[in-house]
């Protein structure tokens, strides 16, 4: 394996002065960063004491890239770091807290408005760098599998980390596009992950071994739940996370890569105030042809494919699963299978013991797919010759249930070839390892969950106890109040800030002067006069129930007129639902016409 030379303690000390920026390695400080902040040149120079001694430094632990804002480029670094672990003897780290530096000294360039829309620009950039979690190595690519690390070629190894990262998982692209493409670079610049990693240390009948999680969340259709929803047309979908589950003992690796990603056809489900919008398919898209794009692609990243669909077979969501499949039999490439579950249906009544029946379906597959081994001696044993791929609407909490019983059956394959279960032996036997087992998946399902939908995951109480609760069915339903809110009154921002940092849109230094501002939105009057009277509709009914001593014929009757305004103002709203939503302002929105709306 080759390790670069980077930095791994304090990875380097940052200086400011009026004119420049400075960043210099504190352990081999022979050549330094130099950022001109009126020319905006980016260099690496030989370190002839050129840093001001009276400035003072400031650790950072890397160099996340530069983004352009109203106020000019920031550079943004890290400033605090958390250490998961190992994989392959390489240090893994979770990123702590950034901070963003502007080239200018003042904003005094900029017109009020625009000051005020550039500290919303900051805070967006700020708010993605602070979702949970995002991920760095100085020595490692997390960005790929063990599998896709041992097949690479020794040329492809040299390269830096963040030029051999997988374009679907770096993060911070964008970002890193305005460096230099000089190898001088490379031990400053990180690339990043965003996803879930847990890695833990475990034993067995006296055998010690690391057991690893790594999800891997793709950049390249990332978005919030109702906003991004199926696939574009290059074949990228939403909500796309490889998971990789590796066992290490005594030198030995091995790999389970599985899948999940939204419905690969052009769909949208756009929030309008009801709990649950209708998911619809846009007639206009060629969905076939980004279909293909999608599962050509896929086959040349993991081979053959099992599609795993545990959405609702009736309703609206089994208009998309018979969609779904007839796309399968149209297309009709060779090595992907369709295999349908009606997840509620069949766990309906806390049946979930009816999920060991999918697991039987999909137990000979997994078998002739089998894992990645590499011995510690070097010899290649076996590669994984496939994936299932898994999905439900949201791709979130029926999906993380199923992947992990898929995780636990690999796991004691694998565990018992490398000798640490005996034969005959299950994890599940196993109190301490089946528990860690059972909260580490919990644990990804919430990340992931977060990631995509704001809140932590539903049906968690199954992945971490083995069956569902009471207990676990009243914290579903406060995380489904919390993502109603959330969906309706907050991810517009959140898809925006996303849009920014991936540089899907790039901000106009001409905004709010020459440029219209995009985030300036004018809302209309119903957005303050229907949630005001409906306010005040409420108080005042609550107050003619709480006030009075006794009923009389006019406290009925102002009942009955508070009464009707909360019904009146509350249908209007509903029906107006679009308007009260915060929707996006840096992408365009294709609204469905009003029969495709229910």
């Amino acid at each position: 394996m080759i390790v670069h030379k980077v930095f791994t303690s304090m990875f380097c000390s940052r200086y400011i002065t009026g004119d420049r920026f400075y960043i210099e390695p504190t352990v081999s400080s022979k050549k330094i960063i130099v950022i001109d902040r009126v020319s905006h040149v980016i260099s690496v120079q030989e370190n002839v004491g050129q840093i001001p001694r009276e400035v003072l430094p400031k650790p950072i632990f890397g160099v996340l890239g530069v983004i352009t804002l109203l106020a000019g480029p920031y550079l943004v670094v890290v400033t605090s770091r958390h250490k998961v672990g190992t994989i392959a003897g390489q240090e893994i780290w979770r990123l702590g807290t950034t901070e963003l530096l502007c080239f200018h000294r003042t904003v005094t360039h900029l017109t009020d408005t625009q000051e005020r829309m550039n500290r919303v620009y900051v805070t967006m950039v700020e708010s993605v760098l602070a979702t949970p979690h995002f991920y760095f190595s100085y020595t490692y690519d997390i960005t790929h599998s063990q599998q896709r690390l041992h097949n690479t070629s020794p040329e492809f190894l040299q390269m830096a980390l963040h030029h051999r990262a997988d374009s679907r998982f770096l993060w911070n692209s964008h970002l890193l596009h305005n460096f230099p493409d000089s190898a001088d670079f490379s031990k400053f610049l990180l690339p990043i992950m965003h996803g879930f990693i847990s890695i833990n240390s475990c034993s067995l009948n006296g055998k010690p071994f690391t057991w690893s999680i790594v999800s891997r969340r793709s950049c390249q259709r990332a978005g919030t739940r109702f906003f991004t929803r199926g696939v574009d047309k290059s074949g990228n979908v939403a909500n796309f996370v490889e998971t990789e589950q590796i066992v290490e003992s005594s030198g030995d690796r091995s790999s389970f890569i599985q899948t999940r990603g939204s419905i690969p056809l052009f769909w949208q489900q756009l929030p309008n105030l009801k709990y649950k919008p209708k998911p619809s398919l846009i007639p206009s898209e060629n969905h076939s042809e980004a279909f293909t794009k999608h599962f050509e692609a896929q086959i040349v990243d993991y081979e053959r494919q099992v599609l795993v669909n545990l959405v609702d077979h009736r309703g609206a969501e089994g208009e998309m699963e018979q969609a779904y499949k007839h796309m399968v039999n149209r297309v009709s490439l060779p090595d992907i299978r369709y295999e349908s579950f009606d997840f509620h249906h069949e766990c309906r009544k806390m049946r979930w013991d009816r999920l060991s029946v999918l697991i039987d379906r999909l137990a000979h597959e997994q078998d002739e797919f089998g894992y990645f081994l590499l011995l510690r001696d070097g010899t290649l044993a076996s590669q994984q010759t496939g994936v299932f791929r898994t999905n439900c609407i949201d791709c979130l909490d029926r999906t993380n249930v199923v992947q992990s019983m898929l995780a636990r059956r690999s796991l004691n394959t694998v565990l018992e070839k490398l000798a640490i279960l005996r034969v005959g032996q299950k994890v599940e036997q196993q109190p301490q390892l089946e528990a860690l087992f059972k909260a580490v998946w919990a644990d990804n399902a919430d990340v992931i969950s977060v990631q995509y939908s704001g809140t932590g995951a539903l049906k968690t109480d199954f992945t971490r106890t083995g069956k569902r609760t009471y207990l676990g069915a009243l914290q579903d339903l406060s995380n489904s109040v919390t993502r109603y809110y959330k969906n309706n009154f907050l991810d517009g921002f959140r898809q925006d800030s996303i849009e920014l940092f991936l540089g899907t849109y790039k901000v106009d230094e001409k905004e709010c002067v020459t440029v219209p501002c995009p985030l300036a939105v004018n809302r209309g009057w119903k957005y303050i006069t229907f949630p005001l009277i409906l306010c005040v509709a409420v108080a005042m009914f609550f107050a003619n129930v709480i006030t009075p001593t006794e009923y009389s014929t006019g406290t009925l009757l102002c009942l009955l007129f508070w009464g009707s305004m909360i019904g009146v103002t509350g249908s209007t709203i509903l029906y107006y639902g679009r308007e009260f939503v915060d929707y996006p302002c840096l992408r365009d929105i294709v609204f469905p016409s009003q029969n495709q709306v229910a």
